[in-house]
């Protein structure tokens, strides 16, 4: 007998259903695996359906019915239409202009030489540790760091180290760096920086242990800069629940002042940020915008103002150089890429890249996330191409080892991809065109949390048909992972000032998701684990 599944694929894919003309075979490709990846994610929702109805008793045969008629409905909705989606949403309001220095999006704390700027991201490979910085504007002040695990009862200490910098004729505050390890994972954690009544107290939350199925929310956020759109993001964002924000670069955009101005705009960004970034890591990802490169300011050392102000872990991974690392949080290996930096053949990072990527243990941390500045899948005409090359040296490496998701920024506009890959062409031969490929990740761009230079509206037409969902409004994004073999991720557009959920679907795991290795995990662990999973049928 023909499964739900089957005759699904078998009415929606055929020419009778969705077309008046056969369906060439990339095409039909194409569906086929997208039916796939959307069957699962609208029987994992019904699911949820019924594990409610049967709680409020109702019967299983209107249960069944929700679900035939939900998936009838659904596919038929998304296979009416082409292979993706490009979204007519026209944003109006809030033109991309930087907030004035007097907002008091800026505001100084007060207090003499108070801490100002505060951040964390963390400190070591597996999530025991955070780097805290902070800038005092004066004078030195203390650099050491008082926590403890109840609020206002700081029995530990760290002593950090101070640094400064000038660009041009600005010259930087004294910039607080302070490691503090030997914590205990899954606890939330107080702190107190600066001197007497200037002091300021602030509090995290360490990850969960390392281990397969622990659950964790990563917010990714991109290309921010420091506008209203940039206000309404991290406004929106602080509303999720997002755990640790992956970065994917270009922070501040103050290398779009001259002079002066550069330096300023960088602290007043880290007062504006410091909402977040002060009570939760950001893992960051450096962009064209930090480079900074102005010869004719007698400036020409690149990312001299980021790497002085946001340090990375990247010794923990192992790595020679600070834009390029890899952490380990909860369930997740997050590799974090600098495509500012040489990545060829036998450079540094392309070294360093091929021996983490053997380092990465999917049995203990089964997702494999990749975040980096400029997109290597990209519909829009803005930096059309220029992830090519490391789309070349790369690309088939994250096949090979399964990564899950690419996240990156750059193009100010959101766009999805289904799992495709081309690595088969070698300029003489091969195919030309990328094809669906389960092995391949799906990558995501999300440069559009609300920079000064506006959003990226024009994508190419037609849509390509790897590109499943694509529109210019700014936003965030949410990856939500339940357990080792499913996440659920969201993205979010700032609607006029509201967030408004625009784009969602079921991330299965690379590496759990085949059937071989679901079948190790016994039914009482899935039992367990799905018991501990709230459903959703949010999708």
């Amino acid at each position: 007998m023909m499964g739900i599944k089957d005759w699904f694929l078998s009415q929606l894919v055929s020419k009778s259903v969705v077309s008046s003309s056969p369906l060439s075979a990339s095409d039909r490709f194409f569906r086929e695996e997208h039916l796939n990846e959307e069957f699962s994610n609208q029987v994992y929702v019904s699911f949820g359906w019924l594990i409610r109805d049967r709680e409020v008793g109702e019967g299983m045969g209107f249960v069944l019915l929700q679900i035939l008629l939900a998936s009838f409905v659904f596919f038929s909705f998304v296979y009416g239409g082409s292979a993706g989606v490009t979204s007519t949403f026209v944003r109006t309001e809030w033109p991309s202009i930087d907030i004035p220095l007097d907002n008091e999006a800026f505001v100084v704390p007060k207090g003499h030489n108070a801490p100002q700027q505060v951040h964390i991201t963390q400190g070591d490979y597996d999530g025991k540790a955070i780097i805290i910085s902070w800038v005092t504007a004066e004078t030195l002040g203390s650099n050491i760091v008082q926590y403890g695990t109840s609020e206002k009862k700081y029995t530990l200490t760290a002593e950090g180290t101070v640094t400064n910098y000038t660009f041009y004729n600005y010259s930087s505050g004294y910039i607080h760096h302070c490691l503090v390890d030997g914590l205990e994972y899954d606890t939330k954690y107080f702190y107190k920086i600066g001197d007497g009544d200037s002091s300021r107290e602030f509090w995290f939350h360490t990850p969960p242990k390392i281990s397969p199925d622990a659950p964790y929310t990563f917010g990714i956020i991109g290309d921010l800069g420091q506008t209203y759109n940039s206000l309404s993001t991290i406004e929106h964002y602080l509303g999720s629940a997002g755990q640790a924000v992956l970065f994917v670069g270009d922070l501040s955009y103050a290398d779009r002042y001259e002079y002066h101005d550069v330096g300023v705009r960088w602290d007043t960004w880290g007062r504006f940020v410091e909402r977040s970034t002060a009570y939760q890591p950001w893992i960051w990802s450096a962009g064209n915008h930090e480079i900074e490169y102005m010869p004719y300011m007698n400036e020409v050392v690149p990312f001299k103002s980021f790497l002085q102000r946001y340090p990375t872990p990247h010794a923990a991974s192992k790595s020679t150089g600070p834009l390029w690392y890899a952490i380990r949080r909860a369930s997740a290996h997050i590799i974090v890429l600098s495509s500012y930096s040489p990545f060829v053949k036998y450079t540094p990072q392309w070294v360093w890249l091929g021996e983490e990527l053997k380092r990465v243990d999917r049995e203990k941390t089964p997702w494999l996330i990749v975040i980096m500045h400029v997109p290597i899948y990209s519909s829009n005409e803005a930096h059309f191409m220029e992830g090519e090359s490391m789309r070349v040296v790369f690309e088939s490496w994250f096949v090979h080892y399964k990564v899950d998701v690419v996240f990156a920024g750059h193009v100010h506009a959101y766009e999805r991809s289904y799992r495709i890959s081309n690595i088969h062409y070698n300029v003489s031969s091969g195919d030309r065109y990328p094809i669906p490929d389960k092995s391949a990740p799906v990558y995501i761009t999300v440069g559009d949390g609300g920079n000064q230079e506006g959003l990226a509206g024009r994508f190419r037409d037609p849509q390509p048909d790897y590109s499943a969902f694509r529109e210019a409004s700014y936003g965030h994004s949410t990856l939500e992972i339940k357990n080792r073999t499913h996440a659920f991720y969201h993205w979010n557009r700032n609607e006029d000032g509201k967030k408004v959920p625009t784009d969602s679907f079921i991330l299965h795991n690379q590496y759990w998701g085949t059937s071989r290795r679901r079948r190790k995990l016994n039914k009482n662990h899935l039992h367990t684990v799905i018991q501990q999973v709230p459903l959703t049928n949010a999708f």
